[in-house]
């Protein structure tokens, strides 16, 4: 009986051990069983669609007929609406990266403020990237950002939009003085005209 029993004890140690040996320890694991332990976990489907990342979440369908192809900044707006899109600005003037940071600091607050959530990163002494979570706002931030003293340039999508720091737009402001002026002599040499003639 007792030769019974220390057998059986001596089967229940050696099974205990084989399946104990089966499982890694999770500090061993390397990435290749991160990966496959992360994708048995996204199988079961119990993970929240937030909690996925974004190319993994289903997009919202984009209605068509919503969207007119002479509108290309609507055409963005739907389909970059809860997703993440990237914007560069580029700071007037000559400034150094503390500058670029207290005046893009100054400009990130003045947007989260208006309930309006981006992240920003220095990427050079006078660029600026700016990350939206939500890529629907960005023609509201280029809007606000383009009318800034200090804003030279706002690029979306690989298109750039002038600030009122740029010369560009500098440029134009002189030209419509300019025209402005001419215009009202022009005006003035004809009302002369008319009364002499009178």
């Amino acid at each position: 009986m007792k030769l019974r029993v220390s057998f059986l004890l001596f089967c229940i140690i050696c099974n205990c051990l084989l399946v104990t040996s089966k499982k890694k320890d999770p500090r061993d694991f390397s990435d290749a069983d991160i990966y496959k332990l992360e994708e048995e976990w996204t199988e079961d489907g119990d993970i929240d669609e937030g909690d996925l990342p974004e190319h993994l979440r289903k997009s919202d369908p984009i209605d068509m007929t919503k969207i007119s192809p002479d509108d290309p900044e609507g055409i963005v707006k739907m389909s970059k609406r809860h997703k993440t899109l990237m914007m560069f600005v580029t700071v007037s003037g000559n400034p150094d990266e503390a500058e670029t940071e207290e005046i893009t600091k100054l400009w990130q607050s003045m947007l989260f403020n208006a309930n309006i959530e981006v992240t920003r990163f220095v990427i050079s002494a006078n660029r600026v990237l700016f990350k939206l979570n939500d890529g629907s706002y960005a023609y509201e931030i280029r809007d606000f950002l383009i009318d800034q003293e200090r804003c030279e340039t706002v690029t979306i999508e690989g298109k750039d939009y002038p600030g009122k720091g740029s010369p560009l737009k500098k440029g134009s402001k002189n030209k419509k003085k300019d025209g402005k002026k001419k215009t009202d002599k022009n005006k003035s040499k004809k009302k002369k005209k008319n009364k002499t003639e009178l």
